[in-house]
């Protein structure tokens, strides 16, 4: 995948009705403020007897274990340039005689420069190991990631580490859960998601339960297996396989929740450790949804006072109209769905609205949503049936990746759903609305996804402390649409050496956007093991 396509990758939605975290060389929702009493706790944040410390585990390898962590790992050319390779992975940690799953890496080996071994301490050479990044998801794969992005990385950083992308379990390449044909993936994302009536309601209950179905004909004993406790300990395996004492890390959007719950499992074993527009585990999956809203709705508000500046703005002049047009568009695409170049497909109100989602990711997006918003005004809605596409990753043959698949069957598992029913979701519309009024009504009928999973969720919200471990850097952008701020405030709160790194600006994460002071800081982090001053601020 191209490194712009993972604008659409990487920040998925809460929900599990979506996905999205602009890339840009580093930089594809996430999992669940604060419980934690510690510095930076959000305001707000989960608090109770339910949410507890994740429990670290213990630091010998169990015996069941011992073949997994004494594999060899044979690595092949691949991909133009890169090296890859695969290893197994018990299905069920407890259980590991119940069989394996397969697990593909891709390198980027280090590319020695001038300033190898200019900061930081490592081998004769200056090599500090290997550098595990995730672009986020749940969903997205690490593998085309790493292919995207290595070339764009800090050349001192590439000098330094061998820069590692792991598919989780059940994603992309690492034993992928499927659950529907490309047919119905579009017929998917189509469903109305703000029902106005009992018929709609039913439509969007049937869709939901034919995912569910489909996952569950498709993936079998998988799908009871892929939740971000398992894949951290699958990351734990591949770091011993390296050969690295701890693990390096660069996680944006939901590979913050990945990387944190890593730093929360084996906190004696994590490195340098970066997580860039962080969830927080604390919350549950209807308060998740709830603040996410809430994170769009701040970013729209950032783009339509910058579209009220431009000639080319087809919403308005004010940002007041601004948001009263795009109401009035999205209530008339509902009431009679536009057509596009793309054959038969018309854009319904879900597609426009998840067009609009995914431009928030980033603000160089910003241009093309004016374009498309002046051709839906006008009648075409091609423009933001392709923003619709790009976040689900949609390819121009009609096939999808398994991005959503995997996307639901994690979320699913980490948490349990909010929702009985299609009455639940309806009562919570109100409070979404409040706190979003232009995307609340949407997510709040996004959380109902989960009811009908086909297997319990096994994880429930919970703080991360782990103590012991080194300074972890949490990065928070302050109008990032997918991961509010106040996430990397709760999460850098709970960490007990965590260290806040904010950057204020737009768009979905920050390390890799060309912002010097946020890569300085972190590419010091990485090469020196300089963590910023807890608090340190950039951007404008």
């Amino acid at each position: 995948m191209a490194a712009a396509a993972w604008a659409a990758a990487a920040g998925l939605l809460v929900g599990g009705c979506s996905a999205a975290t602009p890339s840009g060389p580093p930089s594809l929702s996430a999992s669940p403020s604060a419980a934690a009493s510690g510095a930076g706790a959000a305001p707000g944040a989960a608090s109770g007897p339910a949410v507890t410390p994740l429990e670290s585990l213990p630091a010998a390898v169990p015996p069941g274990l011992a073949p997994y962590y004494g594999q060899r790992l044979a690595w092949q050319p691949c991909d133009d340039g890169y090296e890859c390779t695969t290893f197994r992975v018990p299905l069920d940690y407890e259980h590991p005689a119940d069989g394996d799953l397969t697990l593909a890496a891709v390198r980027a080996p280090a590319v020695p420069t001038g300033a190898a071994g200019s900061e930081g301490s490592g081998g004769s050479d200056g090599r500090l190991g290997s550098l595990l990044l995730n672009p986020g998801g749940p969903g997205g794969s690490a593998v085309e990631y790493v292919e995207g992005a290595a070339r764009a990385y800090d050349p001192a950083v590439r000098a330094r580490y061998d820069l590692v992308g792991l598919d989780p379990r059940g994603v992309g390449r690492s034993s992928p859960v499927t659950c529907l044909s490309g047919e119905r993936m579009d017929a998917y994302t189509a469903v109305d998601i703000t029902p106005d009536d009992r018929a709609e309601v039913d439509a969007l209950v049937a869709a939901a339960k034919e995912f569910a179905e489909g996952c569950r004909e498709r993936s079998g004993a998988r799908l009871g297996h892929l939740s971000t406790v398992e894949a951290a300990r699958d990351l734990d395996v591949l770091r011993a396989l390296l050969g690295d004492e701890r693990l390096n890390y660069v996680g944006k959007s939901y590979g913050t929740f990945l990387g944190a719950t890593y730093a929360g499992l084996f906190p004696g074993r994590a490195g340098r450790m970066v997580l860039d527009g962080a969830m927080d585990p604390s919350l549950d999956s209807l308060a998740g949804n709830r603040t996410q809203a809430g994170g769009f709705e701040t970013a729209w508000t950032a783009f339509a006072r910058d579209c009220a500046t431009h000639e080319d703005c087809p919403l308005g002049r004010t940002e007041q109209q601004v948001g009263e047009q795009l109401t009035a568009l999205f209530a008339a695409v509902d009431a009679k769905p536009l057509p596009t170049t793309d054959g038969a497909r018309r854009l319904t109100e879900a597609q426009a609205t998840t067009g609009v989602i995914q431009a928030m990711y980033a603000d160089f997006l910003w241009p093309r949503l004016r374009t498309a918003l002046a051709d839906a005004r006008a009648g075409d809605g091609t423009g933001l049936l392709g923003l619709s596409d790009d976040y689900y990753g949609r390819g121009p043959d009609g096939s999808y990746p398994n991005l959503m698949s995997a996307n639901m069957a994690v979320n699913c598992l980490d948490l349990p759903a909010p929702f009985t029913g299609p009455d639940d979701a309806a009562r919570a519309v109100p409070e979404f609305e409040r706190t979003s009024p232009r995307f609340g009504r949407d997510m709040a009928w996004m959380a109902l996804t989960c009811t009908y999973w086909p297997v319990r969720a096994t994880g429930t919200p919970h703080t991360v402390r782990a103590a012991g471990a080194t300074p972890i850097v949490v990065v928070g952008t302050t109008r990032d649409p997918a991961t509010p701020y106040a996430w990397a405030q709760a999460l850098a709160g709970q960490l007990e050496s965590g260290r806040l790194l904010t950057y204020d600006g737009d768009g979905h994460t920050a390390y890799g956007r060309h912002d010097a002071c946020v890569d300085g800081a972190v590419n010091r982090y990485l090469l020196a093991g300089e963590a910023p001053e807890n608090g340190k601020r950039c951007g404008h």
